[in-house]
């Protein structure tokens, strides 16, 4: 801490510097000065914690010098010490935040005990500034996520503006609710791909970047506001109130600064002018609209202005068209098949001449869908198949040059390269799934003669029913009770080739607690009843069967 020593007789300054216990107080040093205004030097370049001062001096008194400090300085806590026991130097302490009055001659204790008590209070203030230095920082960086919040819910719900309004017209100085407003709408996914790969997944410090270029032209007139949609991430969102008009202007202006600090720029989809606030959620779509319009072959930084009834800009190529050839190429694991597959596609693609952000939509939905359901065929659950299936799918695919444009050939190879990659997956699955289903078939084998169901097989394995039935089919060609029942009819035929065994008996050995039933199934699937393919086979030249082994 510092303090400052303002008295135009010397033996008092230094009566002051010996009497007080600086370091007690935590005041390393101690500055003089013989008026008002070469204190006033001393506090601009000092700006000392504790000042004491005199309150007749020459050139500027200390009525004169409490009142500034007041002003300019009022975090300094003053102690006045002076030779007249007046009433209005007193007052004029009290006014201008004097923590105390002392009379000279000095006393060493009164003079300390002012200090100790202007010592406190400082810290404590000091602590109070602090707090809501670091409270104003906070505020200053969460105000943005505020308003972002505020606006993504007007732009959805008119209602919310009631809320928020007396903040609104305060924080953006508007005098009056606007009458009508605008929005645009600006989509990161087309920035031009080395811009993407310098912020990497830092997606929040691009919007940062973002909206401060455009908040900066928006604030030259105090015209609107850009800001993150909530829901849709890759959205910047800019309102107009102030001239709505003249928004393709203020476009065109961001998209020189995001030109100039960034190397790109963004299309803006714009909605028409609408009633303010009631309105905006109709421009906002309509901008969106626009938007989706736009032709990503083309280098980004147009805006496109919503028609109503406008038809739509692509001819829709279907990526159902080629899902029969995908699939085909995808579970044969041959990474030709594949790359051939793609080719065909992108090649019906070039001759279109234009890809709309909508049409890129639709095939990023239509090929999320393929894969699930290429993947849903090997994996027994979701959880298994999660990690291979597109997390953000209602984001498209889209692989850009360094213009900005969508590049079919980049489009190509990351679709191939996806599929390749898929198809390694599956296969291994695939071989894995099938050695399941044979160690199934394995298990069946060696307990027939057991109480075999689903159910058990199930519990066994810790694979759904469901699964194991459709897998089990899909690998043998026939139903799992159908395998069962096989197995256990081939080992009956067997058995009957000993003439000692019962039918009963055969029925038992096998898994068959019903001989009625043993010998129904057994005819439904030989075509013969268990006793005459007994005596078939004897007739045959088998050993035939002796008295007691007929049942």
């Amino acid at each position: 801490m510092k303090a400052l020593i303002v008295d135009d007789e010397k033996h008092v300054r230094d009566a002051v510097r010996l009497l007080v216990e600086w370091e007690r107080y935590g005041i390393d040093e101690v500055f003089e000065a013989p008026e008002g205004q070469s204190a006033i030097r001393i506090i601009e370049t000092e700006r000392p914690e504790i000042i004491f001062t005199d309150m007749r001096m020459p050139v500027m008194n200390g009525v004169e010098l409490l009142e500034w400090i007041y002003r300019h300085q009022p975090e300094a806590k003053t102690i006045v010490i002076s030779g007249h026991d007046d009433f209005d130097f007193v007052r004029h302490t009290v006014k201008y935040g004097g923590m105390d009055y002392i009379l000279k001659p000095i006393d060493e204790g009164e003079l300390n005990e002012a200090l100790a008590k202007a010592v406190q209070s400082w810290h404590k203030e000091n602590e109070t500034r602090r707090q809501n230095q670091i409270r104003s920082i906070e505020i200053n960086r969460i105000k943005p996520a505020y308003w972002d919040k505020l606006f993504s819910g007007l732009i959805e719900e008119a209602g919310t503006y009631e809320s928020f309004a007396e903040q609104f017209e305060r924080e953006f100085r508007v005098a009056a609710k606007p009458e009508t407003g605008r929005i645009a709408v600006m989509s990161i996914d087309t920035l031009p791909r080395f811009v993407r790969d310098k912020f990497g997944s830092h997606l929040d410090l691009l919007f940062f970047s973002l909206t401060n270029i455009a908040n900066e032209v928006l604030q030259r007139d105090r015209s609107g506001y850009a800001f993150r949609h909530w829901n849709s991430p890759h959205e910047l969102v800019i309102v107009c109130w102030h001239s709505p008009e003249s928004l393709a202007d203020r476009i065109r202006g961001i998209n020189e600064g995001i030109r100039f600090a960034l190397g790109g720029s963004l299309d803006a989809g714009i909605g028409t002018m609408q009633p303010f606030p009631g309105g905006l959620r109709d421009s906002y779509r309509e901008a969106l609209a626009a938007l989706r319009q736009r032709n990503l072959l083309q280098t980004p930084g147009r805006m496109l202005h919503y028609h109503a009834g406008a038809a739509p800009r692509f001819v829709p190529l279907p990526f159902s068209r080629f899902e029969s050839d995908f699939r085909s190429a995808l579970l044969s694991a041959q990474e030709d098949q594949i790359v051939s597959v793609t080719d065909r596609w992108i090649a019906a693609i070039e001759p279109l001449g234009s890809v709309t952000a909508e049409q890129m939509e639709l095939w990023n939905h239509e090929y999320t869908v393929f894969k699930s359901r290429c993947i849903g065929e090997f994996l027994p659950d979701e959880a298994t198949a999660a990690p291979l299936v597109p997390q953000d799918a209602d984001s498209p695919i889209h692989p850009l040059d360094d213009g900005g444009r969508l590049s079919l050939r980049l489009l190509r190879d990351e679709v191939a390269r996806d599929l390749i990659r898929l198809s390694v997956i599956l296969a291994k699955l695939a071989q894995r799934e099938r050695n399941i289903i044979r160690d199934i078939a394995d298990y069946i084998e060696r307990h027939y003669h057991e109480d075999m169901t689903l159910r058990h097989i199930s519990d066994r394995f810790y694979l759904s029913r469901e699964y194991i039935s459709r897998r089990f089919k899909q690998e043998f060609g026939e139903n799992i009770s159908d395998y069962i029942a096989r197995i256990r009819i081939e080992k009956a035929k067997q058995l009957l080739r000993n003439p000692n065994l019962r039918i009963a008996q055969i029925a038992e050995i096998i898994g068959y607690q019903d001989e009625k039933y043993f010998s129904k199934v057994f005819k439904k699937m030989v075509g013969l009843s268990p006793n005459e393919y007994r005596k078939k086979h004897a007739r045959d030249g088998e050993p035939g069967p002796g008295g007691r082994g007929n049942a």
